[in-house]
């Protein structure tokens, strides 16, 4: 399957076939490395798109990504993209139960560079979103976030300005 074919052209805001090839791995998961690859590729539409795949996936079929969490955190997180980097926060938050110690330490690292790193407001909203439900229980993650939170309640840019309200208000 040549799926870096299939998910390109076309405006780069829109899905393409991204619904399509969704539903064609999960009909034939073999066909879900093939998918996977297309990360890599030099194309920034086939990437967003691959990312917007794989968290379809993960929500239609939680357990066909499980032998690519390593993948995500080595490699998917090098990649810099805005859609990825929100992408893999929403995919790390789907599967904080599936994460070992070191896979949730190293997740959390890749998500407090992305904050700090990464001024695209989905990032920053993703990231936040799921820095704070892993907060919950790691005192020394809370910490660092509630400075964050804080600083980002001065944001001009109202959805991440509220995000931070909520998050606040949810860990206070």
């Amino acid at each position: 399957m040549n799926y870096e074919k299939r998910l390109s052209g076309g405006h780069p805001n829109s899905l393409g076939n991204t619904i399509e090839v969704v539903e064609e791995v999960l009909q034939h998961p073999d066909r879900l490395e093939a998918l996977y690859r297309c990360y890599f590729s030099e194309d920034e539409v086939v990437r967003l798109r691959v990312s917007n795949a794989m968290k379809r996936i993960a929500q239609a079929n939680r357990p066909l990504l499980l032998p690519y969490l390593q993948g995500l955190l080595d490699d998917v997180s090098q990649i810099e993209q805005a859609s990825t980097k929100w992408t893999l926060a929403q995919l790390f938050q789907c599967y904080t139960t599936d994460l070992t110690p070191r896979q949730l330490a190293r997740a959390t690292s890749i998500l407090q560079h992305n904050l700090e790193s990464c001024d695209d407001w989905i990032v920053q909203n993703h990231s936040l979103q799921t820095l704070a439900e892993w907060s919950v229980h790691q005192p020394e993650l809370r910490a660092w976030l509630l400075p964050r939170l804080k600083e980002r309640l001065k944001e001009p840019r109202k959805s991440v300005r509220r995000r931070a309200e909520k998050l606040l208000t949810f860990l206070s």
